[in-house]
């Protein structure tokens, strides 16, 4: 290879500067242990300390301590894939139940446990609509309020399979049913919309949404939040053929990148779901047993009959997000998503009380998050309350986008009086 590029070793191919370039020292004095910790104190003392009101795909609630003692077991901490079952019962039993809790939760009879988030959910979504759906089509649509970094992941993975992402127009924060309807056509692959959106809205005509693409043969896949699911239409009942999302809101901290994808699908998409699926069965000696019984990447099956490449192994964040969900139970689970819609309701008629704001700007329930309006520009306003110590969304000009949840609602208070004083 080199010989064809003419080449004359593997360095010449990486232009890396001087001044960065390893030289086989590292030029960092040792210090000691305690020296170090005093160090990185110093150093993340510098860390601006402002209360998160942030969202937009990005939750935080509070995790259980069970959650961080039971995963940091050494069986769990310590295991990749389980490709032998023989000596992976335990793990397994986990995922069998986290997809099944997924099963539960959108009314769906198949879900995996292998998406890297909810972007590579929705992604792998729309290359699966492609395979399997009957008639000629390459336009995946989705709605106009969509995170960014979901967007481009969409784009993309649909350019490499010679896809075509499109825009609906959104009515009050909810999908324009009307608009949509006019759309749609024999071109549409895949139909997408959001419940809650990335406005926090609460969708409130799924089910025409789920007829629209049924009568143009298209797939309809909805992008579900697993706390919200447990009070929200059931997303088979609305005639959703995937549901993709973010489960990395139970069990993990408010990560900014690391997540765990949704992937749940009708049976007759068994074989083409992407990553892997737990199955149970029974050993030789007829007790229950689990295994994997799906295996449908490049890694595992010929390339050419493979759904998808995605290949890192999120087993240990379900395993969290399970023992998470376990921990709050079916009633535990409701009481946190009505916490969440009850303490939007309250904070957005708050700030909605104030001089300077309306909040919230769309007529609609929300979950978690809601959208304010400010007189003033929305930047200089979140600039000043960053000084205040509060951090929020810009998401318009005018648009400011705050999040609650139990793990920052007790600075309610302090958030108020920080918008009273900068507007």
């Amino acid at each position: 290879m080199l010989d064809a590029i003419d080449v004359d070793d593997e360095e010449a191919l990486f232009d890396i500067p001087e001044t960065v370039a390893f030289d086989g020292e590292f030029g960092i004095d040792p210090r000691s242990e305690r020296g170090i910790r005093r160090e990185c104190a110093q150093l993340f003392d510098r860390n601006d300390d402002l209360v998160e009101f942030l969202g937009r795909g990005h939750y935080g609630h509070y995790v259980p301590s069970v959650v961080d003692h039971l995963s940091d077991r050494a069986e769990f901490i310590t295991s990749y894939t389980q490709y032998q079952p023989e000596v992976s019962q335990g793990f397994l039993q986990v995922l069998f139940e986290y997809q099944s809790m997924l099963v539960e939760l959108t009314g769906l009879p198949v879900a995996n446990c292998s998406m890297y988030d909810a972007a590579t959910g929705l992604a792998e979504a729309a290359t699966l609509a492609d395979r399997v759906r009957s008639t000629s089509g390459d336009v995946v649509v989705v709605p106009e309020h969509l995170r960014e970094g979901k967007a481009a992941v969409l784009e993309n993975y649909c350019a490499g399979a010679d896809l075509t992402v499109e825009s609906y127009p959104m009515d009050d924060g909810i999908v324009d049913v009307d608009a949509l309807a006019d759309r749609l056509g024999d071109d549409v692959v895949m139909v997408y919309a959001e419940n809650p959106t990335v406005r926090g809205c609460i969708e409130e005509r799924l089910s025409a949404v789920g007829d629209l693409a049924s009568e143009h043969d298209a797939l309809f896949t909805l992008g579900a939040d697993v706390v919200a699911l447990s009070v929200l239409e059931e997303p088979a009942s609305v005639g959703a053929d995937v549901v993709v999302g973010e489960a990395g809101v139970l069990g993990l901290p408010t990560a900014y990148g690391m997540g765990l994808g949704v992937f749940a699908c009708r049976e007759e998409f068994l074989r083409q779901v992407p990553g892997r699926l737990v199955g149970a069965g029974e050993d030789a000696n007829g007790d229950r047993a689990f295994t994997l019984t799906l295996q449908t990447r490049e890694q595992h099956i010929r390339k050419e009959r493979a759904t998808s490449n995605i290949c890192t192994n999120q087993a240990w964040v379900a395993l969290r997000a399970a023992i998470h969900a376990a921990s709050l139970g079916p009633d535990g689970l409701v009481e946190l998503a009505n916490d969440c819609v009850r303490d939007a309701a309250a904070l957005a008629g708050r700030i909605d009380d104030l001089s300077g704001a309306k909040a919230p700007v769309h007529d609609r329930h929300h979950f978690r998050e809601f959208v304010v309006r400010t007189d003033q520009p929305a930047a200089a306003v979140a600039g000043d309350l960053a000084d205040e110590g509060f951090a929020v969304h810009v998401v318009g000009e005018h648009l400011i986008q705050v999040c609650v949840t139990d793990l920052n609602a007790d600075r309610a208070d302090g958030l108020v009086a920080a918008f009273e004083e900068v507007i």
